[in-house]
């Protein structure tokens, strides 16, 4: 099949564009349905032009692979917002399964986090797992992010133009871990992911509709999730009486997603 010039810059274009995002290299497939490595530049358009081969990604572009692409577009000293000049040490990107169905987020690292490279790793991190566990999950079944990827300093609550410049990676990252549920740890992740500002009581106790935000140039195929509010661990260690109405948030989301906790889990999960 001979492409037209048209068809043929369009595909150019197409590669370029994955060039800058750093994915590939493409392949392209033969008669024989094996996958040929091909150089994404006018080799392959060539290749394209005589064979019209399909052009798809290789077997390493799983979910892993586009987290890992978009933690290269952030760039280890990123420098997009302030905090990047207030002092913290190491991007803090998020940790766990990339196809897991049920994801965390909260607001930003903390010290041990900053020092470690991982979210949710000190006092407030134990909580978290103590409340996975209580669900019936480990820590590697989920997914842990935050708002912003970068410790604010003295831990203050993310200014707003920091959690804008943040958003768009939470979001690829969202698109691509396709969680079914998506749990707001505290106020400033729950604003954030959805636009409110409510209080607390307000946004606990119900799911929402969630739609990962989008730009004009993202490729990726649009979903829709589940979102639900409860408190930070953070917060219920400081008061530990709010555990049980996050356990009936947790509770809310296990019967959605089918989940069957342990043996006291319950009696766990209000006492941690």
């Amino acid at each position: 099949m001979v492409l037209d010039p048209t068809r043929q810059n369009a595909i150019r274009e197409r590669l370029s564009f994955y060039r800058e995002l750093g994915i590939g290299p493409l392949y392209r497939r033969d008669a024989s349905g094996q996958p040929q490595v091909q150089d994404m530049g006018e080799e392959l358009v060539g290749a394209m032009e005589t064979v019209g081969e399909e052009i798809s990604y290789l077997p390493g572009d799983d979910r892993d692979s586009k987290l890992r692409v978009i933690l290269d577009d952030i760039g280890p000293n990123c420098q997009r917002c302030k905090l990047g000049r207030l002092g913290r040490k190491q991007i803090v990107f998020g940790t766990g399964d990339p196809n897991a169905e049920l994801m965390f987020i909260g607001e930003g690292p903390g010290a041990d986090e900053d020092e470690q490279g991982l979210p949710f790793v000190g006092r407030a991190g134990q909580l978290l797992n103590n409340m996975i566990t209580a669900m019936g999950l480990r820590r590697e079944q989920v997914y842990i992010a935050n708002i912003v990827k970068c410790r604010p300093p003295g831990n203050r609550t993310p200014e707003r133009d920091e959690c804008d410049t943040c958003s768009p990676f939470l979001m690829r990252q969202i698109r691509v871990v396709r969680p079914k549920v998506i749990v707001a740890l505290g106020a400033t992740a729950a604003k954030n992911l959805l636009g409110l500002n409510d209080s607390m009581a307000s946004l606990r106790g119900r799911f929402y509709d969630f739609s990962p935000k989008r730009s004009l140039t993202d490729s990726d195929e649009p979903f829709d999730c589940k979102l639900a509010v409860t408190y930070h661990p953070a917060f219920l260690l400081r008061d530990p009486r709010q555990k049980g109405e996050a356990w009936k948030d947790l509770q809310m989301v296990m019967k959605f997603l089918g989940l069957q906790p342990p043996m006291r889990a319950n009696k766990d999960a209000e006492g941690s």
